[in-house]
């Protein structure tokens, strides 16, 4: 099953980041927050179409977003996230 995102809005899949103290012990994703990282999966037109828009992000970008933007939605046992451009606030580059 494919996501299409409408206008402005992205569907993104949020991203594990492994974290580790000092001490080397490596906290399990129950024991943090929820990070606020991911990997954009489908572009709505309205991002597609707008000239400023469309050179910001692409699919399979990283991106750091809103902590609590969105809306996540579970599809074929899959956890996803779709929010809104104005809700992203940096892309990753490496």
């Amino acid at each position: 099953m494919n996501l299409k995102p409408l206008e402005d809005k992205l569907v993104i899949k949020k991203v594990e980041v492994e974290e580790t103290t000092k001490s080397g012990i490596v906290l399990p994703s129950s024991a943090k927050e929820e990070s606020n990282i991911a990997e954009v999966v489908a572009l709505g037109r309205g991002i597609l179409e707008d000239e400023k828009k469309k050179d910001e992000v692409k699919v399979s970008d990283q991106i750091i977003f809103s902590k609590y933007a969105g809306t996540e939605v579970e599809i074929d046992k899959e956890k996803y996230t779709i929010i809104k451009f104005a809700d992203i606030l940096a892309v990753v580059e490496r």
